[in-house]
C-alpha cells in the first residue's frame, strides 16, 4: 500500500510538517485545542516548540506531564528559546520595527551575542536532559537569530534549526528552502491578509518537497483563521506524508 506522500518504494515524495509554537503553561489549553483540531483531520506527528520559562514563568509539572504523554504518542519536542522575550537593548528604529512591531518583543535571540546565545542554548539543553526528553532542534522565537546565535548553533549539539523560509541542518548549515504557512492574529487586518497570503503559499508550493504549517496558540481562537489552516492542512494531508521536523530534516537534508 502507498500512503500519502510516499512513493511505491517507500521513499518520501512530498512531505508536510506541523509545528506548534510557544508551548508553555500559560498557552497549554490553546495548544491542546490545536492538537484536538489536528486529530480531527487525521493522525499526524507534531513538533512542539517548548519554552522552559515563558516570559519568566517556569513550565509547571502538570504541563510537563502532558508534554511527556505527547512524546510517548510520537510527537517531537524542540527548544524554543529560554524566556521567549527580547530583553536586549534596541539599536535604532529599524531594530524597533523588526523586534517590536513585527514580533511584539518576542524575538529573544534576535540580538544576542555568541556568549549569551550559547549560555541560553545550553541552559535549554540541560533543562531537557533533566527530564530525559529527546532534543534535536532549536527554533528561535519569531525565527529571529543574531549572527552570534548562528555561530553558537554551529558549535552546538543541535542537529537542526529553522527560519521562516527554510530548514537548516546542523552543523553543516545545509538548508532547504520552504516557506512557512503561518498566521498573524494580532489584528483583524492581519488575520485577513494572512488567510489570503497562506492560500497563495499553499498553491505555490503544491508540488514542493515540503510544506510547513507553523501554528501558534491564538490560531485556535479565531474561527476564520482556524477554518483557513484546517482547510489547507486537510488538503495537504491527503497528498503528503506528515513528519516531525527532525524526521523531515533527516530525510530531506541528508
Amino acid at each position: 500500500m502507498t500512503v500519502p506522500g510516499m512513493t511505491g518504494d517507500g521513499t518520501t515524495s512530498r512531505a508536510l510538517t506541523v509545528v506548534i509554537h510557544d508551548v508553555a503553561t500559560a498557552t497549554m489549553p490553546a495548544c491542546l485545542e490545536l492538537l484536538d483540531a489536528l486529530a480531527e483531520i487525521g493522525s499526524m506527528p507534531v513538533t512542539l516548540l517548548v519554552v522552559p520559562k515563558y516570559h519568566g514563568v517556569s513550565l509547571d509539572r502538570a504541563s510537563e506531564r502532558r508534554i511527556e504523554q505527547l512524546i510517548e504518542q510520537g510527537h517531537e519536542v524542540a527548544l524554543h528559546g529560554w524566556f521567549h522575550h527580547d530583553d536586549t537593548p534596541l539599536a535604532g528604529w529599524t531594530d524597533y520595527l523588526r523586534r517590536r512591531w513585527y514580533t511584539a518583543g518576542e524575538g529573544e535571540f534576535a540580538a544576542l551575542d555568541e556568549h549569551e546565545a550559547t549560555r541560553r542554548l545550553e541552559e535549554g539543553r540541560r533543562w531537557f536532559a533533566a527530564r530525559a526528553w529527546p532534543l534535536h532542534g532549536f527554533v528561535a522565537p519569531a525565527w529571529l537569530m543574531s549572527a552570534g546565535t548562528q555561530r553558537a548553533l554551529l558549535a552546538s549539539a543541535f542537529t537542526y534549526t529553522a527560519t521562516l523560509s527554510s530548514l537548516i541542518a546542523l552543523p553543516s548549515a545545509q538548508s532547504l528552502t520552504s516557506q512557512s504557512i503561518v498566521y498573524s492574529t494580532r489584528s483583524a487586518w492581519r488575520r485577513g491578509v494572512s488567510r489570503i497570503w497562506n492560500a497563495a503559499v499553499a498553491r505555490t508550493l503544491s508540488t514542493a518537497p515540503l510544506l510547513r504549517f507553523e501554528l501558534h496558540p491564538p490560531d485556535a481562537r479565531y474561527a476564520a483563521v482556524r477554518a483557513s489552516w484546517r482547510g489547507l492542512l486537510a488538503a495537504a494531508f491527503r497528498e503528503r506524508e506528515a513528519l516531525t521536523t527532525h524526521e523531515a530534516v533527516r530525510r530531506l537534508l541528508p
